[in-house]
């Protein structure tokens, strides 16, 4: 394996651990997002506690099912991007190499449909 590396040009696998490392960031930070949209819904029902109005039950669900999606979204890129970062390391090795675009429509589908989620809750809450 060691030999077939060296055969590669260097630049080709640092690209792809860049690449990798992008998609990390990507989930890291949707999952961050994921965390807030939870965490803001947790917020806003104790405000509403506090003033005594009671909260919006089915705003809150709303808001717990986008968020905890946003963060199974973010673990599946990883999962996903590592999976890649190997196929494509050893398609480089191999001089194989194409450019799929699988993983980027997946996310950009799944982030579509959670943003129309999003949407739906906020206009439910104006």
């Amino acid at each position: 394996m060691e030999e077939n590396r060296l055969k590669a040009p260097l630049a080709d696998h640092l690209a792809n651990e860049r690449t990798f490392l992008a998609w990390v960031r990507t989930a890291i930070a949707i999952m961050g997002f994921g965390f807030v949209v939870v965490k803001f819904s947790i917020f806003i029902k104790q405000i509403s506690l506090t003033i005594g109005r009671p909260p919006q039950g089915q705003s809150n669900v709303n808001s717990y099912l986008i968020g905890i999606s946003l963060v199974a979204l973010g673990s599946a890129i990883i999962i996903f991007s590592y999976f890649r970062y190997i196929t494509t390391a050893e398609a480089i090795n191999k001089g194989t190499y194409y450019n799929p675009q699988l993983l980027i429509k997946m996310l950009a589908l799944a982030i579509f449909i959670i943003s129309l989620g999003l949407l739906y809750y906020l206009l439910l809450s104006v």
